[in-house]
């Protein structure tokens, strides 16, 4: 599933939000690799990004899908919520 750049750009203004590392988003790509890569992200971080991401996105992320694959790069995880907000409407 290819994710749309809106999405992409709204998971990686939560990420830098989420862990103070705005400055860093330029840099940021869909295949940016997230968990193991960045040192801000750890199991704390996650929790919040969790939280923020039910926030902004309005779905409740199962605790069945938190898995190291969709935090493998910032592309799973922008498409882990698109795919989430397309089940919302249906």
């Amino acid at each position: 599933m290819e994710t749309s750049t809106s999405t992409l750009d709204e998971v990686k203004s939560l990420i830098g939000e989420t862990l103070g590392i705005a400055d860093r988003l330029d840099s940021m790509d869909p295949s940016t690799k997230l968990m193991g890569s960045l040192p801000e992200l750890d199991s704390l971080a996650v929790a919040e990004l969790l939280t923020a991401i039910e926030e902004r996105f309005g779905f409740e992320v199962d605790s069945a899908d938190i898995t190291i694959d969709i935090f493998e790069t910032v592309g799973t995880l922008a498409a882990y919520i698109e795919l989430h907000r397309a089940l919302m409407i249906l």
